[in-house]
């Protein structure tokens, strides 16, 4: 039956009420959209905001109970079920569609959480972590009806003061609150049992996008996931502190991140690496005495020329200051002309001497603290350079990158800073 053209016991039809009421709503939003947020008064801006963010939550609220009604809707349109005819009509994809239609059905369980929706006080990103925190409680085994009653308010309460984030921490171990002597136990086996799901859904995938860079992505256990956003962040952020200082405009924050996680990876010691492939883990360069000649030069990273992945002979130059690397450099037929040896870092206490040194970055201009620059032969390692005091120059990434750059030319100044410019 379709409630716009039912007649109600009271003689009304309420489909003129509800197309009235939308009409409304309509109306309204017109007014407000053809305003321009830039000329009003902070205060206006804030309670718009306060009343909009309740408004969304009563939204949802009505959208919600109209979906866990929906079923004849579906009857009705021959759709399969109302999360396919959302996805013809609505043009919503089935597994939203679904999705939202299950927390439907979970919020009418709950009297509480739709009180709390209707009444604007819980969003609909709270109102589902509430009611998978009770569905869960629901089903176990120990938990009794009113520990599910009690469940149920506390975290409607919690919601008023809790973001989703943090509601779905205390979700978790809400039962304990209520009786730890009955549920602290049963708390600590159902975290073990989580971390042990955890470590079997653990992976990493990783693949060559062939536009020089490399794609990756995956899952981690939250405690290695955390440690892992934490060690990124150590390198991350003393960039975004950089170029505040300097007043420089910030990349977004996911490419800071990005950068920091490379340089993570570029100063991982190789002798505290296992062993791979029967010796310790070393990036082999082949590059032809041809390539090796030209400023622009192009290196393969591997053993096979024709399947490896390729780098410019610059990359492969700077690479040499900060992994252990070794150079294989072909004639004709690939004959094998020259075997470089296996480079390593700078010593720690080469390091440790050169940032005594030194102080920063010896780019002329350039204030990047000693902790995150790189310690760069001046006569490039690859071209016999030694790993030594007198050769070593503490370089920031970026003009580590310029130093093995052809595009650029450095020179050593009498005060022992550099000096870069664009070849003419």
């Amino acid at each position: 039956m379709s409630l716009g053209r039912s007649i109600d016991h009271w003689g009304a039809n309420p489909g003129d009420a509800i197309d009235a009421a939308l009409k409304a709503i309509e109306t309204a939003l017109q007014e407000l959209l053809s305003a321009d947020p830039a000329y009003w008064r902070t205060g206006q801006k804030k309670d718009f905001l306060e009343r909009v963010e309740k408004l969304q939550a009563q939204q949802a609220a009505l959208r919600l109970r109209v979906l866990a009604t929906a079923g004849d809707i579906a009857e009705e349109t021959g759709a399969k079920d109302a999360s396919a005819w959302m996805r013809t009509e609505l043009l919503v994809d089935k597994g939203v569609a679904r999705s939202q239609i299950k927390l439907a059905t979970s919020i009418a369980k709950y009297d509480l959480v739709a009180a709390g929706l209707t009444e604007g006080v819980v969003s609909q990103d709270k109102a589902g972590v509430i009611t998978r925190a009770l569905d869960k409680i629901e089903t176990n085994p120990v938990a009794s009806a009113e520990d599910l009653v009690l469940a149920e308010k506390l975290l409607v309460d919690y919601a008023t003061r809790l973001t989703a984030n943090e509601l779905r921490i205390v979700g978790k171990r809400i039962l304990a609150e209520i009786d730890p002597a009955r549920f602290e136990d049963a708390e600590a086996k159902a975290l073990l049992a989580e971390e042990e799901r955890a470590h079997q859904k653990t992976a990493l995938r990783v693949w060559d996008n062939h536009d020089g860079t490399i794609g990756f992505d995956g899952v981690l256990p939250v405690s290695i996931g955390m440690r892992f956003k934490r060690l990124v962040e150590a390198y991350a952020q003393p960039r975004k502190q950089q170029l505040v200082a300097k007043g420089a405009p910030l990349p977004p924050w996911e490419r800071l991140m990005g950068q920091g996680f490379s340089r993570l990876l570029e100063t991982v010691d190789p002798a505290a690496l296992p062993r791979h492939g029967g010796d310790a883990t070393t990036i082999n360069v082949v590059i032809s005495l041809e390539e090796l000649r030209k400023d622009l030069g192009i290196a393969t990273l591997g053993y096979d020329e024709t399947n490896g992945t390729t780098i410019t002979a610059a990359e492969a130059r700077r690479m040499a200051c900060n992994a252990t690397i070794i150079p294989w450099v072909l004639g004709g037929d690939s004959e094998v002309l020259d075997v470089g040896r296996g480079s390593r870092f700078f010593q720690p206490i080469q390091r440790k001497a050169l940032r005594l040194q030194q102080k920063c970055c010896r780019a002329e201009g350039c204030d990047m603290p000693p902790e995150w620059c790189d310690a760069h032969h001046l006569e490039p390692w690859a071209e016999g350079g030694k790993t030594d005091l007198k050769d070593g120059a503490l370089l920031c990434p970026h003009h580590h990158r310029l130093a093995h750059n052809p595009a650029y030319t450095h020179e050593r100044l009498p005060d022992g800073t550099i000096r870069f410019s664009r070849r003419p």
